[in-house]
């Protein structure tokens, strides 16, 4: 069968994250789009840690479900991020680990060191602590060999493996002894498959991507689908399954589109200016506005480390393929002209999809151009294929800014709002 998953997303006790962020809220949203395995994150959190023990119960090894709702299809993998704050060859380091865990006797092992190491865990969901990361591979496999570590969004500026701000120039530079340990990178929004394909440092890696969710509605935006029976799912097949850079039972990766994301383009958000590589090297990388330098972007640094061979139409077909979707509640809010994804027409159009078919992902991937028709609005099904053909318009993101994605011209807009009066 195939297993929708998201192995990063955060808690009600994350600093910047919503409310409503609640294991209970959790399950249900991943009922509505069709995800079978969730992280449960932020297991370093005392409080949120103390929920995870209260509320979930073991399924499958390794795998948890609420409780009080036993018979449901979505399961927790325990998993956390983490942000490291360190120094190392004369220069600030700041990223951001994502760790995953078999049992909740390993992360109470990872827990404890960490707050023998002196770190701080009740400040924050993702918590900053100020050990290396190679320190903190050891605490990890010292808990349990089976821990799996995934360096996060590798190529954000500020908080990655990879930034430009803050990062390394390889996995073996950043991780050291531990780089055997590193079987996968997370790509973050600002970038898809094809961009890390170009670079041969990763070739060994899986590519996988998660949300990052800090709300409800954003869980999933990206996910990992993979073909695993009944029989076999738990921890163990779906980590087995990620070690192998090409495994067939990796089916895809669902995408954002990098362009959306908000560390696509160099630029400086005060500013308001945006660039692409080629233009920052001309300005040598300072804002024609401030003249300070540009935060420099996920392109540019791609292109910095991508092998010379490879050009931005590299193709590497024995890689995992991927799709690039939209949420839909974002192709409804458009179809319909209304900003607010969250307002009562939106969601009211999207409940009418969900009553008709079986959850998101099923309406986004699978649903016939005709059986949408039947149910939604034209405008509506037209934004679905649109987004599945990837027949899209994005202005980039840059330096914290997302990116604009349109479906749908201004003199469509103008056309259908005609039809309603």
């Amino acid at each position: 069968m195939q297993i929708i998953a998201d192995f990063h997303i955060h808690s009600k006790f994350s600093r910047a994250c919503s409310p409503q962020l609640t294991l209970e809220n959790i399950s249900a949203t991943c009922e509505t789009k069709g995800v079978n395995v969730v992280a449960t994150g932020d297991f370093t959190h005392p409080q949120w840690f103390k929920k995870i023990k209260e509320k979930l119960i073991e399924k499958e090894n390794g795998l948890y479900v609420l409780k009080a709702k036993k018979k449901s299809n979505v399961r927790f993998i325990l998993a956390t991020e983490i942000s490291c704050i360190y120094t190392r060859g004369g220069k600030c380091r700041r990223l951001h680990i994502v760790v995953l865990v078999p049992n909740v006797k390993a992360v109470e092992k990872i827990n404890s060191s960490l707050k023998k190491a002196g770190c701080n865990l009740k400040s924050d969901g993702r918590p900053i602590i100020g050990l290396d990361v190679r320190d903190l591979a050891r605490v990890c496999f010292e808990a349990d060999k089976n821990c799996m570590i995934i360096p996060a969004h590798i190529w954000t500026p500020w908080f990655a493996m990879f930034g430009s701000k803050s990062g390394f120039d390889s996995i073996e530079e950043c991780w050291g002894e531990y780089s055997k340990n590193i079987f996968a990178i997370e790509t973050g929004l600002s970038s898809d498959p094809p961009m890390n394909w170009r670079v041969k440092n990763l070739d060994n890696v899986s590519i996988v991507s998660n949300s990052d969710a800090h709300s409800l509605p954003n869980i999933a935006r990206e996910a990992n689908v993979f073909e695993i029976s009944e029989k076999e799912l738990n921890y163990n097949k779906i980590c087995e399954i990620i070690k192998k850079a090409n495994s067939k039972n990796f089916l895809y990766t669902v995408e954002f589109y990098p362009e959306e994301g908000m560390y696509y383009f160099d630029g400086h958000r005060d500013c308001k200016f945006s660039c692409e590589p080629t233009k920052s090297k001309k300005l040598k990388n300072i804002c024609p506005v401030c003249k300070k330098p540009l935060t420099i972007g996920v392109l540019n640094r791609v292109e910095e480390l991508a092998d010379p061979k490879r050009s931005e139409n590299y193709i590497n077909k024995k890689r995992i393929p991927f799709k690039k979707l939209i949420e839909l509640d974002k192709i409804i809010a458009e179809a319909l002209n209304i900003k607010s994804r969250s307002s009562k027409r939106v969601q009211s159009e999207y409940q009418n999809l969900l009553k008709n078919f079986k959850n998101e992902f099923e309406i986004l991937l699978n649903v016939s151009c005709k059986n949408l028709e039947k149910i939604t609005l034209p405008e509506i099904t037209q934004g679905i294929i649109r987004s599945r053909e990837g027949k899209v318009h994005v202005t980039p993101g840059f330096d914290g800014e997302y990116g604009k994605i349109k479906i749908f011209s201004e003199k469509e807009k103008i056309n259908y709002q005609k039809k309603l009066f």
